[in-house]
């Protein structure tokens, strides 16, 4: 019998560490990280990692295996996280892998076609263009070019925008068809398991761990990377609107105010990400005696 990879996946505060750690010990596995936050070994608070105690429970891995100065990207983790599904395969039926960043998920899934190299004088132009014209100009840029991943991506990760366009120039083809046009076959099976709530319950749920979050430390966490703002890895939901407040732009109520929001906002990015799959299973989080049954566990 083919080995099987059970993925529980899902937005943002909707509770798949919960889950994952439940079925990890029920079945006696491990799980691989695809939150492509947690990767990074200084951000604990602001990323939501699992507890020292959770960590302790099931044996993890991509959780703080890189620091925010190192480069990694997608592909990087989709040959990494393909060895070590294979590795724990060796010891085990099941492999359990959570998150909620869904490019992860699919570089794992069904794998993700390599993009190509720019050319260096086309990023330096695309780049200063929009570091004089701002944002909103890179926003109805890439709406123009490519309006299918427009309304997937995070359209406050400047990063991610940018290499849309660049590519989409230099290749006079939508970014988006680089992530979709080839599907490799996996040498096991894959089950998604999808974690949602009711809309409302779910917003309430992100609002009260920014909350928690606030209360264990998160400004402070922010306030001790400050200095590193630049970097990537910094321009992530939890940080950069406390940076604005560091940086006396609003009061700190406003910045939590924002967390909440751009959260919310997140969630739903997230969601409309994997509503584009029908090889998804939802569930309410509160049902995992349902999950086992329909997992045959």
């Amino acid at each position: 019998m083919p080995k099987t990879l059970i993925v529980i996946l899902g937005p943002t505060a909707v509770g798949k560490t919960d889950i994952s750690l439940s079925l990890a010990k029920k079945i006696n596995t491990e799980i691989i990280s695809c939150d492509s936050r947690q990767f990074y070994r200084e951000l604990n608070i602001g990323t939501a990692k699992p507890s020292e105690n959770q960590l302790n429970e099931v044996k993890h891995h991509f959780i703080g295996h890189i620091s925010i100065h190192d480069y990694y990207n997608v592909s990087k983790f989709e040959i990494e996280a393909l060895k070590k599904i294979n590795e724990l395969f060796k010891i085990s039926d099941y492999a359990i892998m959570v998150g909620g960043s869904g490019l992860y998920i699919d570089a794992v899934c069904q794998g993700i076609d390599d993009l190509p190299e720019i050319d260096k004088s086309l990023r330096e132009q695309i780049l200063e263009r929009f570091e004089k014209e701002g944002i909103e100009s890179l926003r109805i840029e890439l709406k123009r070019l490519d309006p299918e991943y427009y309304a997937i991506v995070d359209l406050k990760n400047k990063n991610r925008m940018l290499r849309a366009v660049e590519t989409t120039l230099q290749t006079g083809k939508p970014f988006s068809s680089f992530r979709t046009s080839t599907k490799f076959k996996r040498d096991f099976n894959i089950i998604k398991i999808g974690l949602n709530f009711d809309r409302d319950v779910l917003y309430n749920k992100i609002n009260l761990r920014v909350d928690l979050m606030v209360e264990n430390g998160l400004v402070e966490e922010a306030k001790e990377f400050f200095k590193n703002k630049n970097l990537n890895a910094l321009n992530t939901v939890g940080y950069k609107e406390l940076f604005g407040y560091f940086e006396n732009d609003y009061t700190l109520e406003k910045a939590i105010e924002l967390i909440k929001r751009n959260s919310r906002h997140y969630a739903k990015k997230q969601l409309t990400w994997f509503g584009r799959y029908n090889d998804i299973n939802w569930f309410n989080p509160n049902d995992f005696d349902e999950i086992l049954r329909f997992l045959k566990l």
